[in-house]
């Protein structure tokens, strides 16, 4: 790479890292491509994103961010998994790391918030942001079906009721 391209990295990481919630710093323990690409997928379809860089373009980047706490974690073939929501970069990245014994969770950082590889599983196995809302949502509507519910019944006794007399009538 020459120094543009390195300049270009640096600016399209530190643009990235102003933007996300979360950062997972992973170490690389020889990993195949095909692993790696898997990985990549996996992210993308939880909203993530995976990018194996070099530690020192790396620490320029993250200089001007909340995330300079970071850069002591950045020795050897690591890569940065980053999400906007909290969790998800955090819960792909332990979830692989179960499966595939060649990546290891080396820490993060949720903004100033150092976490240390307990850290980041502990985020994992918290809701995703889209299961909070849909809980949120489940608890908005519950009151609302109970109700219905509620003054529906008399009208259908009141029915039932109704319909026995007139088939005791009819008989």
């Amino acid at each position: 790479m020459d120094r543009n391209q390195k300049a270009e990295v640096v600016s399209a990481l530190n643009a990235e890292l102003a933007e996300v919630g979360v950062v997972v710093v992973t170490r690389n323990l020889g990993m195949t491509v095909a692993q790696s690409t898997v990985l990549r997928q996996k992210m993308r379809e939880a909203g993530a994103s995976y990018k194996v860089t070099k530690n020192r373009l790396a620490r320029i980047a993250l200089d001007g961010t909340s995330y300079t706490g970071l850069s002591t974690l950045l020795s050897g073939p690591v890569g940065l998994a980053t999400s906007v929501d909290p969790v998800a970069a955090a819960k792909v990245a332990i979830d692989f790391a179960k499966t595939n014994d060649k990546l290891e969770i080396v820490g993060g950082a949720m903004g100033e918030v150092l976490l240390d590889a307990e850290g980041v599983k502990a985020l994992a196995s918290m809701p995703s942001l889209d299961e909070l809302r849909a809980k949120l949502v489940g608890l908005i509507v519950a009151p609302a079906t109970k109700l219905a519910t509620v003054t529906q019944a008399p009208a259908a006794q009141l029915a039932r009721v109704f319909n026995a007399y007139a088939e005791k009538e009819a008989a």
